[in-house]
């Protein structure tokens, strides 16, 4: 069995994080008007019921990274207060992007915690952080008829940490689509709605050069 990582990951995960944060809440801000009782395509949630998703899972993500449960979610649910307007609810996502920051940043590269795709540690719960902000958005963009796909240079690193497996050769935003089930790419059909995970373990550090 090959030992797990415990090198600081070079990547500035706390800044993904809240850069993530930040372009995500900026686009969407510009829907704020519109009908958030919408669904988004393939999603059993409404527009307004997938910001509470990622209320829940950014600051989940926190959380579970200062308990460090070994077999079970935390038991802190954190949630938008449903009578606020939309900007004031993307404020709330701000607010826990940088809850989730501020944790990767202080945890040592040694902390794991539980998670139901493998326990990860700190810039693999960044990464996770990151994955929801982007993914969700472009469902929700395409609902509101915004032109938008998730920047290659805050996907690129997500995919790479959290979906080791993905095809090569194409831009890192698409790909990540691809990985959670939102497009097809070239050769590889688009994957089924629940058929896709991510793989969170940590795995060990790539030899110097590759």
């Amino acid at each position: 069995m090959t030992a797990l990582r415990t090198a600081t990951d070079s990547t500035d995960w706390p800044r993904l994080v809240t850069e993530a944060a930040a372009t995500t809440t900026a686009l969407l801000e510009r829907a704020a008007g519109a009908d958030w009782t919408v669904r988004p395509q393939d999603s059993e949630w409404t527009a307004r019921d997938t910001l509470d998703h990622l209320a829940l899972g950014v600051l989940g993500y926190a959380g579970l990274l200062v308990a460090r449960p070994t077999d079970r979610y935390i038991t802190l649910f954190g949630s938008l207060d449903p009578a606020a307007p939309v900007p004031h609810r993307l404020e709330g996502l701000r607010i826990a992007a940088a809850l989730l920051a501020n944790t990767v940043r202080d945890a040592p590269a040694d902390v794991r915690a539980w998670h139901p795709w493998g326990h990860s540690d700190g810039p693999g719960f960044a990464a996770m952080g990151v994955v929801e902000l982007l993914v969700h958005t472009h469902d929700l963009a395409g609902t509101f008829g915004l032109r938008w796909s998730p920047p290659d240079a805050l996907a690129a690193p997500a995919v790479a940490r959290l979906f080791p497996d993905a095809p090569q050769g194409h831009a890192p935003g698409t790909t990540l689509l691809w990985c959670t089930g939102r497009v097809a790419l070239p050769g590889h059909p688009r994957r089924p709605a629940g058929a896709w995970s991510w793989d969170g373990r940590v795995r060990p550090e790539p030899p110097a050069g590759h």
